[in-house]
């Protein structure tokens, strides 16, 4: 990867939408909701107020607001400071 977050950011691949309802009704794409949760790609090195607890290869859920999207490579990803993730899973 040859994104390096600044400061206290965070780069996130999103996780996958759902296709299928737990009880099997397939979702089409104009009802799909954006997903929530991610996997950390890459972290900056924090600020002097404010270390960096999430680590790559970390499983986040974040706001469903939160971050910039941005695509590299055909892959979509957001950049969102550490702040705006609400959990590692």
């Amino acid at each position: 990867m040859n994104i390096k977050p600044l400061a206290d950011r965070v780069l996130i691949k999103p996780a996958a939408a759902e296709e299928k309802t737990a009880s099997g009704i397939i979702i089409p794409d104009s009802a799909k909701e954006k997903p929530l949760k991610g996997e950390v790609i890459a972290v900056g090195n924090g600020t002097k107020d404010e270390e960096m607890i999430v680590e790559n290869g970390d499983t986040v859920l974040y706001g469903k607001y939160a971050g910039t999207e941005l695509e590299l490579d055909g892959e979509k990803y957001l950049i969102m400071k550490q702040s705006d993730i609400l959990a590692i899973v």
